[in-house]
């Protein structure tokens, strides 16, 4: 059994400083370390509410700089854990090239990764899209960390498909409950279409850029459709909200993941060999 703590984040927190609204992550990581999770999630431009602290003129580069140059050496510092894992949510990152990318920060125990987004909404129009998709391995799971609109990109399920992947993770930010719903619904989808986990985690709060001006979510759990998981619950939602921080904690069974994964005797479509070869499509 594994344990996965979902958290939002209020962007809008009323903070002193850069490194206030830094520990404001680390606590709660650490919190739910201490408290018996392995992995934690947070939501997508988690980090924009230092927007406030730097130039309105140049917000995501300044941004960029400010995480990545000064709070991110004291993050993987003071997260470093052996056997447990952090999606510390997204934030812009400034490539040499000077093109920004939405991207997510990920700590691996002693280690640490990360993973851009791939697709962009008409209001990411200043950042560049991504375009590796990447599965870690930990603690024995295979994990792919899948931001906000990418798990409404039907095609990447398709990529993930055979892969064996056990969990996947969507930090998101939306602003309407349409936007929170489409993203809940596709990773219900997934989850069925995979065999897999998947936990959401959404921005909640104002912040003070036109990109993250009003969010509204909720935390959410899929498990698949099959036999094996018939006990528990298998879409499991938090209450919508539009500020504050919330949390849900769930539990990640890979004995159960594995069993049906060797039950050849019911319908399970993370197990079809799916072909477009000899099927017409026709249009009438």
């Amino acid at each position: 059994m594994m344990t996965v703590d979902l958290r939002t984040f209020d962007v809008g927190s009323d903070v002193a400083s850069p490194a206030d609204y830094a520990d404001l992550m680390i606590s709660r990581v650490v919190e739910s370390w201490d408290e018996g999770a392995d992995i934690v999630l947070f939501p997508e431009f988690a980090w924009m509410g230092l927007a406030k602290f730097v130039d309105q003129r140049s917000c995501l580069r300044e941004v960029a700089r400010l995480f990545w140059d000064t709070l991110w050496p004291v993050l993987t510092e003071q997260l470093k854990q052996k056997d447990r894992m952090a999606v510390l949510g997204t934030v812009p990152f400034l490539s040499e090239d000077g093109r920004i990318y939405n991207r997510a920060p990920i700590v691996l125990g002693n280690s640490w990764g990360a993973q851009d987004k791939l697709n962009l909404t008409p209001w990411e129009s200043a950042l560049a899209a991504g375009d590796v998709l990447t599965i870690w391995e930990f603690a024995g799971l295979r994990i792919a960390v899948v931001i906000c609109l990418d798990i409404e990109v039907p095609e990447l399920s398709v990529m993930l498909r055979g892969r064996g992947v056990d969990l996947i993770l969507v930090p998101s930010a939306t602003e309407t409950v349409l936007g929170m719903e489409r993203v809940g619904r596709c990773a219900s989808a997934r989850s069925v279409e995979l065999g897999c986990y998947v936990g959401v985690a959404h921005l909640v709060g104002c912040g003070a850029t036109d990109l993250i001006d009003e969010n509204v979510g909720r935390l959410a759990w899929f498990a698949p459709s099959q036999s094996a998981f018939s006990s528990e619950g298998r879409e499991v939602c938090t209450a919508v909200a539009s500020s504050g921080f919330q949390m849900l904690r769930a539990s990640l069974d890979v004995g159960k993941l594995r069993g049906c994964r060797e039950l050849i005797s019911e319908t399970n479509p993370s197990l079809l060999t799916v072909s477009s070869n000899g099927v017409e499509l026709r249009y009438c």
